[in-house]
């Protein structure tokens, strides 16, 4: 199988069973950011990342390609495309909690960095909010049918990720940076 097939020169793609669509299509830029973030993921896992974790970012990346290919079919049901269910939200929610009991409470914001790999998570974070905007701007394109279950999962999942980011970083013995505001 070949790498380049030159269907994609003129700007254009295909969806998974659907049309050709613009690159910069909503639909296109949803799921790109998603492969985006599932990339900083693997950054992260090359980066330091305590044993401990290793499995749950794996099981996310398996998800994030699942809900990659959700958004890639126009008729996902049709073409027997399973993407995100609510197990995988609780099983996110389920993993805050419980990385949380450990943690410090937080009673200021903090900054990004740490350890590498906390590091690392925090710009997956970022990567994943900016994800959840492109998703928001595909479900309120008008002939577009998004599971609501996908904005859910990655509004988590930006939580998921800071929440790791901090148990990353005290796992590695370097702890939350309190930001400190300017003062007037």
């Amino acid at each position: 199988m070949k790498i380049y097939t030159k269907t994609g020169d003129a700007g254009e793609t295909g969806l998974f069973g659907g049309p050709r669509v613009l690159k910069d299509a909503p639909r296109i830029e949803a799921y790109g950011t998603l492969d985006e973030l599932n990339a900083v993921l693997g950054v992260v896992r090359a980066s330091g990342l305590p044993a401990a974790f290793d499995a749950s970012v794996a099981r996310v990346q398996h998800q994030l390609f699942d809900l990659g290919a959700e958004l890639a079919s126009p008729d996902p049901e049709k073409l027997r495309v399973s993407g995100i269910g609510e197990q995988e939200i609780v099983a996110l929610e389920q993993e805050i909690d419980a990385w949380e009991a450990t943690l410090p409470p937080l009673r200021q914001f903090i900054l990004p960095g740490g350890a590498l790999a906390g590091a690392q998570v925090h710009v997956a974070r970022t990567v994943c909010r900016r994800a959840e905007r492109r998703l928001v701007t595909l479900v309120a394109v008008e002939g577009e049918h998004i599971d609501p279950l996908a904005v859910k999962y990655v509004n988590r999942l930006s939580d998921w990720l800071f929440v790791l980011a901090r148990a990353v970083n005290q796992a590695t013995g370097n702890g939350d940076t309190p930001w400190q505001p300017r003062s007037k």
